[in-house]
């Protein structure tokens, strides 16, 4: 039976669902601090790219949560080969019940995924789940220098049209009851490195799909890498390392 999924056709068997760098992910939580924690949280765990990271070096239990169940079954399946399965807790649940169904948390981690409901909404959610002086850290596509070139502003006015300056995202997580501890960019090698080099092939070759969703899903893949390519630095995703004030 043909698969007509685009995010399975797409992204299937991918160990990163988005830009990311295993080494960038440890560096800040080293930089944390605070380096044992009770209950850790990773929100919008996808495959657990970085929660295995985490987990290896915490050795803790990381309750791994995300509403779309074969990304959490994939997760498991990685964490038993590599032996560390408990050390991971998954959850099918959408990230605005974090608070309901945890509290206290020690440190929410969340990459790359606060957007899908928003960021604002995410971090003054979140911040009520967290203990007191309990941290998060969380990544957020961000303008980093303007005027962006037109091309890139076009895009991202369709595609995310509630992305923030750095300096307006420092202001929403102050707003929300947290203190900045420091910002850190991503590297754009972290885009290229097992994401987009992987993606831009599988995105081509379904251009011809019998599906239209795949079709469209696949040319919209493209043409975001064409913008990133094209982006002269103008936006990246931010790491903003956050401590819950009292």
């Amino acid at each position: 039976m043909t698969i007509c999924d685009p995010i399975e056709l797409l992204f299937g068997g991918m160990e990163k669902l988005g830009p990311g760098d295993k080494a960038y992910t440890l560096r800040i939580l080293h930089s944390l601090p605070k380096q044992r924690f009770r209950v850790v949280v990773d929100a919008g765990c996808g495959t657990g790219y970085q929660t295995l990271a985490l987990a290896k070096v915490l050795r803790g239990p990381i309750q791994a949560v995300d509403s779309y169940q074969p990304f959490l079954n994939e997760l498991r399946r990685r964490a038993r080969e590599e032996n560390i399965a408990q050390h991971v807790q998954v959850h099918c649940l959408d990230m605005q019940d974090i608070p309901r169904v945890f509290q206290d948390i020690d440190l929410l981690w969340s990459e790359g995924a606060a957007y899908n409901i928003g960021f604002e909404n995410a971090l003054t959610s979140w911040a009520t789940a967290l203990t007191s002086h309990g941290l998060a850290v969380i990544s957020e596509l961000s303008w980093l220098k303007k005027p962006a070139p037109d091309a890139v502003t076009a895009f991202f006015r369709i595609a995310y049209p509630d992305m923030r300056s750095v300096s307006h995202n420092i202001a929403i997580a102050e707003r929300a009851g947290y203190h900045v501890l420091a910002t850190v960019v991503l590297p754009r090698q972290a885009w290229v490195d097992g994401y987009y080099d992987i993606l831009e092939p599988r995105a081509k070759a379904l251009l011809d799909h019998a599906a239209p969703s795949v079709r469209d899903f696949a040319a919209e893949t493209i043409k975001e890498i064409e913008v990133f390519r094209r982006s002269e630095g103008s936006y990246g995703y931010v790491f903003y390392l956050l401590e819950r004030r009292d």
